[in-house]
């Protein structure tokens, strides 16, 4: 998944690799999850690697799952560093997404992302790349190119 940077101001990979875990020690891989795994009430785990803070490890919930709604919270296990220094410290990066069956081929989809009180200054006011970030997600849930021009915000 690509989007623009506003910091490089060029097109950048998001995630570089993420894997599902079978538990809550990194570096337990295993295989993605399957639909059957994903019900209401499982807390599943997984490590991705972003692009300028490296692997973290976040536990998801599925808070309700049917054939016209899925609704799942994530939220960091690990401490999330840039350039070795840490960012986020366990818990402090939480997302809730909502996804509605509108018809047969047509999705309703929204989000919040919120971070703990105490984050740091070097994640913390960049409103631009948080944009970026969040379409570039969308994009991809829905089909478009990531990195299709013009990015959201410059």
């Amino acid at each position: 998944m690509r989007y623009w940077s506003t910091t490089h101001k060029q097109w950048q990979t998001l995630i570089v690799d993420a894997y599902a875990l079978t538990d809550l020690q990194a570096g337990q891989r295993r295989n993605d999850f399957t639909p059957e795994e994903m019900t209401e009430g499982k807390v599943l785990y997984f490590e991705q690697a972003d692009n300028l803070s490296g692997k973290a490890i976040y536990r998801m919930r599925i808070a309700e799952a049917s054939t016209d709604r899925l609704v799942f919270d994530v939220e960091n296990v690990s401490t999330i560093r840039h350039l070795l220094v840490p960012v986020l410290r366990p818990g402090d990066m939480q997302s809730i997404y909502f996804l509605d069956r509108e018809s047969e081929s047509v999705w309703r989809f929204y989000s919040i992302v919120r971070t703990g009180r105490n984050v740091t200054r070097l994640i913390a006011g960049n409103e631009s790349s948080a944009v970026n970030r969040s379409v570039a997600f969308y994009r991809q849930l829905v089909g478009i190119p990531t990195a299709q021009e013009p990015p959201t915000a410059r």
